[in-house]
């Protein structure tokens, strides 16, 4: 089975764009990895709305990676419209945003979030959680396989 992972980066700082990919490539993972930049982009693209209606050119991704902090949709408005979405129930959410305030952090996870990053300055720290991001997913595959192998 080993189901791929691929990304949605919701993300409109070009910048931190620019460091996210760097931090995959040093960490050695290369997923496809599909970009929106502002929260109904998001959702156009998850939704499967024009422009992002060819399936095979914009295939659902594994991961969601999300701002908090989007232009037109806010990234809690997108992590509550996932989440109220059963054909996106399953999906992995990791909020990853400049913000340390509990209050948004707990209203993040209390939305469905599986996991919160804080953005780190330093791209040693940004290319750890990359390698976190691998690792849980690729737990979380393990998993999976060894559950349909058991039936």
């Amino acid at each position: 089975m080993n189901t791929p992972l691929s990304i949605l980066v919701a993300e409109d700082e070009v910048g931190d764009v620019i460091f996210l990919q760097r931090a995959f490539a040093k960490a050695g993972v290369n997923p496809p990895i599909y970009l929106a930049s502002d929260g109904q982009e998001v959702i156009d693209y998850l939704g499967g709305h024009a422009p992002f209606d060819n399936p095979v050119r914009y295939p659902l991704p594994n991961l969601l990676l999300l701002d908090l902090k989007l232009p037109h949709v806010s990234g809690f408005e997108v992590l509550r419209w996932v989440r109220e979405n059963p054909a996106l129930h399953q999906m992995l959410v990791v909020v990853l945003s400049s913000s340390d305030n509990p209050e948004e952090i707990e209203r993040a996870y209390a939305l469905g979030a599986n996991a919160y990053f804080i953005k780190p300055q330093n791209p040693a720290k940004l290319v750890d959680i990359v390698k976190r991001l691998q690792e849980y997913w690729l737990g979380i595959n393990a998993r999976a396989e060894e559950s349909i192998l058991a039936l």
